[in-house]
């Protein structure tokens, strides 16, 4: 045991080098990830700010700006404490390649991701219809998913190799959009009086563009009724506002006019069912 502690200041310098050396390590660790996320942070704020920059790539690049400081950080860490970090790069590489084959569809879905944030078919704030999947408002296109908000308040995600592939249907894209308003006018009522209501209606509301001009048409004859279209081009944030109130107006027009609201109409004729009598 005396030779023991005799031989411990022989040992002191590799002991303080070593506990040296893990301290540097741990705050080149602990350094590192938070100047990940203050940059991380700092970026997305920036991208806030600033108008010219397009919401929806932000979660993207705040996620690879964030893990690549960090996969830095990692492998600093490993040569502070001695570690071959080029076999290491080596292994992961390798690795990488294997969890790739292994992990195809999401790799697809980064892929589609990146895709998607270069062609910009959808950005953050418009309200689009994946065909087969989902509609919504877009609130963020991220490295793998897509998050969507639905008119009811449902949050929709989906992958994003899912949006990619498959058609999307732009509504917030146009400033203006149109809209059609179909109106049953019964038959044996004045269609030509029907018709003046109904332009005078479009033709005098507030929200109705002038150019391209708003259209009244008769497009269809149904069984009790014909079809008379209203035909409008509107602003695109008043869309659905405009679309409620004409449909609330156009009956109310119509009935003022003296024009009754059509029924369906089913004529039955019966016989009697006598036989006839043979010559």
């Amino acid at each position: 045991m005396q030779d023991f502690f005799q031989q411990v200041p022989a040992f002191m310098p590799s002991i303080q080098a070593l506990a040296f050396n893990l301290v540097v390590t741990i705050a080149i660790l602990v350094i590192g990830w938070t100047v990940s996320t203050v940059i991380g942070r700092g970026l997305r704020k920036l991208a806030d700010r600033s108008p010219r920059i397009d919401p929806t790539i932000v979660p993207m690049v705040y996620t690879v700006t964030v893990w690549a400081i960090r996969v830095f950080v990692i492998i600093a860490v490993l040569a502070r404490l001695g570690v071959q970090t080029a076999s290491i790069i080596a292994v992961l590489g390798a690795a990488g390649l294997a969890i790739g084959l292994a992990l195809q569809g999401t790799l697809q879905n980064i892929a589609a991701g990146i895709m998607l944030l270069a062609l910009r078919p959808i950005r953050a704030g418009e309200y689009v219809s994946v065909k087969g999947q989902g509609d919504g408002t877009v609130a963020e296109v991220g490295l793998f998913l897509t998050k969507l908000i639905q008119f009811d308040g449902i949050h929709l995600t989906l992958p994003n190799s899912l949006v990619w592939n498959n058609p999307i249907i732009n509504y917030s894209r146009n400033a203006t959009r149109r809209l059609d308003i179909d109106v049953s006018v019964r038959y044996g009522d004045d269609l030509e009086l029907a018709m003046r209501e109904l332009r005078e209606l479009i033709e005098h509301h507030a929200d109705v563009l002038a150019d391209p001009a708003p259209q009244v048409m008769v497009t269809e004859y149904r069984d009790s009724a014909a079809a008379v279209n209203m035909r409008v081009w509107v602003d695109n944030a008043k869309y659905w506002d405009l679309r409620f109130d004409l449909y609330r107006q156009a009956q109310s027009r119509l009935a003022a006019a003296g024009l009754q609201l059509p029924l369906p109409v089913r004529e039955v004729r019966a016989h009697s069912g006598e036989p006839v009598q043979g010559v």
